[in-house]
């Protein structure tokens, strides 16, 4: 089980501004020792650096310092790409300026694209032991403005107090079993432990879960699929909801009664890291798929191969049983350059990342109409249990109907 919050479930704070603006010194000055390399020479800061802080109200976050925003030539053009990754995910930019010099033409370009967009940030005027520069500061509206002296050890308190007074303005998931349970309820956990498993723990949506539910003052009995029926019926106590890992759901299914409660941990991560309604109103696509389609899987974290992968075995095999045995298969953890060349995508749970990336990648396949599933949806539709296991979720079930009646 593991010991640290994962990155996606952080707060994501991200250092954005132009070469030497100050960004690698303000981030050592957040975490008061040497996190960043300071240099004088412009483009010291490359791919973006991402560290774990306690910065008060706001808990643990992720605060990522990148490339400057005036970055040259072709690799420079590359850094910034991966810089822009990171901004439109982020759920506070601090926009670091040198305070001392007037307004770059690349930051009068970001400050347009940033005001477009509903993301909360502040404005960082670095240098501050010298004399600020009159347009720049007219070039920051007075309430987003912190001065910030780097050299000084204590400077970064009030910056602290300015983003957790924005705390009520960042985007915060929900939680897998937000609305679900209620207090001193019991939830029954099944997680297989198959050739798949990692040793030695839990996978993370498993994890997440169980903190939920002790943070919600619940029970969670945790057991493999094999030794459901004997301790479920054994109990004493009705579970208010059982959650399975997808694998498993028909066996699981079939041990219980039909009025339980039944969902499975792919879809709590269908709705607190995806679009559920979108990948329900995708199904459709399964009743009349080309003979020869393309289907790619994807996946949002890294991680080698067993004998029986889910993504790239098991989820193709049933997709050619129950779909097409014609169709055409690839993997990849990168978005595809032509969206389009897809007849459907099938993307995993997403636990690795957060819901505004994903909701970013799920965005450009919306926009050119390529249906999305994730791994739940798709494993509970191939063994027949639509819309049982959307019963938890009434929103859902009334959206699948509405599927059902349009066909």
């Amino acid at each position: 089980m593991s010991a640290t919050t994962p990155l996606a479930e952080l707060t994501s704070i991200v250092l954005v501004g132009i070469r030497n603006a100050g960004k690698s010194s303000l981030m050592n000055n957040l975490f008061r020792k040497n996190i960043a390399i300071v240099s004088d020479t412009p483009g010291t800061t490359t791919d973006p650096v991402t560290r774990k802080i306690e910065l008060g109200k706001l808990g643990m976050c992720a605060v990522t310092d990148t490339a400057g925003l005036d970055d040259t030539g072709s690799l420079g053009e590359l850094r910034i790409e991966k810089s822009q990754e990171r901004l439109i995910t982020a759920d506070l930019l601090l926009f670091v300026s040198p305070g001392n010099l007037p307004p770059h033409p690349r930051e009068v370009k970001f400050l347009g694209w940033l005001e477009a967009q509903q993301l909360p940030w502040i404005a960082v005027l670095t240098f501050s032991d010298l004399p600020p520069n009159p347009e720049k500061v007219r070039f920051f509206p007075g309430d987003t403005c912190i001065f910030q002296d780097n050299f000084q050890p204590q400077s970064g308190l009030k910056l602290v107090t300015a983003m957790e007074q924005l705390r009520d303005k960042m985007h915060k998931e929900i939680s897998p079993v937000e609305g679900l349970v209620r207090e001193q309820d019991l939830v029954l956990l099944v997680t297989p432990i198959d050739l798949s498993a990692p040793a030695g723990r839990l996978i993370l949506p498993q994890v997440e879960t169980i903190r939920d539910l002790l943070d919600r003052d619940c029970a969670a009995l945790i057991v493999k699929e094999r030794e459901l029926s004997f301790f479920y019926n054994r109990l004493g106590i009705r579970p208010a909801l059982v959650i399975t890992d997808s694998q498993a759901f028909h066996k699981v299914a079939a041990d219980l009664p039909e009025d339980q409660p039944l969902t499975s941990f792919s879809l709590l991560f269908a709705r607190k890291k995806g679009d559920p309604a979108w990948f329900i109103q995708s199904l459709a696509v399964l009743n009349n798929f080309p003979e020869m389609g393309r289907v790619l899987v994807m996946e949002s974290c890294s991680h080698h191969c067993q004998a029986e992968d889910l993504g790239r075995v098991k989820i193709p095999r049933l997709f050619r049983q129950m779909v097409g045995a014609r169709v055409e298969f690839c993997h990849s953890r990168q978005l595809p350059e032509n969206p389009k060349e897809w007849d459907l995508i099938i993307h995993c749970g997403g636990c690795m990342i957060t819901q505004k990336a994903m909701d970013a990648r799920l965005e450009i396949f919306r926009k050119n109409n390529v249906p999305v599933l994730n791994y739940g949806l798709f494993l509970a539709w191939a063994h027949g249990l639509l819309p049982r296991a959307l019963e938890p979720f009434p929103a859902l079930v009334g959206l699948y109907e509405k599927q059902l009646l349009a066909r």
